[in-house]
């Protein structure tokens, strides 16, 4: 079920109206705010694609990504009117996925093996060298599944999803030293963890 197929009525959005709606965000949102159907729309395509690789990295599981962006996106059009004016947008959105997607890994107990995201294609690789691959992605995964959970979410924004550390900040509503400090650490937690692998196998 997609998200616009999930919202009442009056608000589901078409595909066609959201080409109409301006590219200024601070607009779109006021628009949202009263109820724009279009503006919500446009919101949704601008943020989809990275709310779902966000989602990803945080519960590892293609369904329960698609749950938790589609819930992300229910409850920012609940709460589009608590959105204070004058800020970006995009880290009052991530902090809602984030603190959403890390509730439910806590409450959840997620499949262990994840589903490929299907850009990730094996290509024309060996079997040797698919395995490989398999090998050092589950060691790293493991390694990562070992921090605690801000750092382990901070590591996945910023290695893996390009979010810079001011805008880190924001979403998890902590200062960018702070941020740093956590990126040293984890980056310190895993290259041991991945070091302890290397001596393990000689």
């Amino acid at each position: 079920m997609t998200v616009a197929a999930s919202l009442p009525m009056e608000l589901a959005p078409g595909r066609a109206a959201a080409a109409t709606v301006a590219d200024d965000e601070p607009a779109l949102v006021e628009r949202v705010r009263r109820g724009d159907p279009a503006a919500f729309d446009a919101l949704v395509t601008r943020y989809m694609r990275r709310a779902f690789a966000v989602a990803y990295r945080l519960l590892g599981n293609r369904e329960d990504a698609e749950d938790l962006v589609q819930e992300t996106f229910l409850t920012v059009l609940r709460r589009i009117d608590s959105f204070e004016r004058g800020r970006a947008f995009s880290p009052w959105f991530f902090r809602i996925l984030v603190n959403r997607g890390l509730n439910a890994r806590k409450a959840r107990a997620l499949r262990t093996a994840a589903d490929l995201p299907e850009n990730a294609a094996a290509g024309g690789a060996s079997p040797e060298r698919m395995a490989e691959r398999a090998e050092l992605q589950g060691r790293l995964r493991a390694a990562m599944d070992a921090l605690p959970d801000r750092q382990r979410v901070i590591v996945e924004l910023f290695e893996l999803e390009g979010f810079g550390g001011p805008e880190i900040a924001e979403i998890l509503e902590i200062s960018d030293g702070t941020v740093r400090w956590h990126l040293h650490e984890a980056r310190k937690t895993l290259r041991r963890s991945l070091a302890a692998y290397d001596r393990r196998d000689g």
